[in-house]
């Protein structure tokens, strides 16, 4: 059975989103702040985290950024701010998708399921890819990335898309494509949710960001995974 960490500031909200997550079979956790939240993630064994973005002691903003110095659980970002710029900066800190004030808890549930669908990479080949004499290292058995041999902190989404493409070397996809792969069929968002995923990989795992060696852009079309096998 999944476990939820609920985190929301309003007694309210956080009953009708635990009520219908147990209803769908889920065990759930609650906080009501951003330090208890972090406490439970510390003590309890969560799957995914439904995050509010507005909290009493601590921006919701804040907890996502310390959640992805601890681990790569995934986060469900609920807020009243509708406009696109705190959509992608969100995604930028680590969430995992983003759902906006009011909800129906039915939804909820449903993008809680989705997420969880695509984050679990059971389904996937175990295998270990190594690029460019051991720089970059990706173990889909293990859910591990290195540069180096040093650790690199990707969100569950991140690594679903780095590891997509390198498991095609020099495969144009489209945004489409990894939107589908990644993010799944439902997904009703903003097609550069990939772009930002993609910036944050090459933040992390490319030696010059700006001139990329292993996720290239495809002008007009999309993605390629450039690194050679070794």
């Amino acid at each position: 059975m999944k476990t939820i960490l609920v985190v929301d500031d309003e007694g309210k909200i956080r009953d009708v989103v635990v009520s219908y997550l147990k209803k769908e079979g889920f065990q759930a956790v609650e906080a009501a702040t951003g330090s208890e939240a972090l406490q439970a993630l510390q003590r309890e064994s969560v799957d995914l985290v439904i995050l509010d973005l507005m909290l009493p002691d601590m921006d919701g903003e804040q907890v996502c950024q310390t959640i992805r110095k601890m681990n790569s659980v995934p986060i469900l970002m609920l807020t009243a701010k509708v406009s696109e710029n705190n959509r992608i900066k969100g995604l930028s800190m680590g969430a995992d998708d983003y759902l906006t004030k009011p909800f129906d808890p039915r939804e909820v549930v449903a993008r809680v399921r989705a997420i969880l669908r695509r984050t679990d990479d059971g389904h996937l080949l175990a295998d270990r890819l190594s690029f460019n004499d051991g720089h970059l290292d990706i173990d889909s058995l293990k859910h591990t990335v290195f540069c180096h041999g040093e650790p690199v902190n990707l969100t569950p989404n991140e690594y679903k898309l780095l590891l997509a493409l390198a498991k095609y070397p020099q495969r144009h996809f489209t945004r489409e494509e990894l939107v589908d792969k990644v993010l799944g069929y439902a997904f009703d968002g903003d097609m550069r949710t990939i772009d930002q995923h993609v910036k944050n990989i090459r933040h992390n795992i490319e030696p010059d960001p700006k001139n990329p060696q292993y996720i290239v852009t495809v002008y007009g079309l999309g993605y390629r995974f450039a690194g050679g096998t070794t």
